[in-house]
């Protein structure tokens, strides 16, 4: 377990931060970036469980919690012997999650936009930051070693938020369709 005695360390006050390994990086590295856009994420999905009233709370508990393995992952070079790193169980549950929602929703005919409940609305912030993410992820994949599994689960997410937005959107029914070219 970890324990936090000081919540400041100064170590970042010139720009460099450490990752778990304790090798150092500049802020603005792609690695350092694209685990702070996880953490960007997890903290929007924190604003959606306000707006849930416990429905589904225990898939979003699980994906903030994975979600901060996520950037434990990401943190620690793949090199080392770091034994916390996203599986494909957890890419596996997330699909299954995503059928058993989906089961219940009608095709879609249309693109949708953000909208409709506030929980919705919040699942389509957290799905374009977990784009983000994974676009950053794939990107520092191109030059250094990272755990595959975290892009697979950071694509699967993503589009588990989108269906959760629909679920939650009294089962697509109140979704707000994009309407091309309404405002000519």
């Amino acid at each position: 377990m970890v324990k936090l005695t000081k919540i400041y360390t100064r170590g970042g006050d010139k720009g460099q931060t450490s990752l778990t390994d304790g090798s150092r990086q500049p802020k603005y590295a792609p690695r350092i970036e694209a685990y702070g856009t996880i953490d960007e994420a997890n903290a929007a999905y924190g604003l959606v469980r306000l707006h849930t009233s416990g429905l589904y709370d225990d898939m979003l508990s699980r994906i903030q919690n994975d979600l901060f393995d996520a950037g434990a992952d990401v943190s620690m070079p793949v090199k080392s012997e770091y034994e916390l790193r996203i599986i494909d169980d957890q890419v596996t549950r997330l699909e299954q999650e995503i059928d058993k929602m989906n089961d219940k929703l009608e095709p879609l005919n249309s693109f949708i936009l953000p909208g409709g409940s506030a929980a919705a609305t919040y699942l389509h912030l957290c799905r374009t930051i977990v784009r983000r993410a994974e676009r950053l992820l794939v990107q520092v994949a191109e030059t250094e070693d990272i755990n595959p599994v975290v892009i697979r689960y950071l694509n699967r997410l993503s589009d588990h938020a989108f269906v959760m937005s629909r679920a939650l959107n009294n089962h697509g029914a109140d979704d707000v369709l994009w309407v091309p070219g309404a405002n000519r």
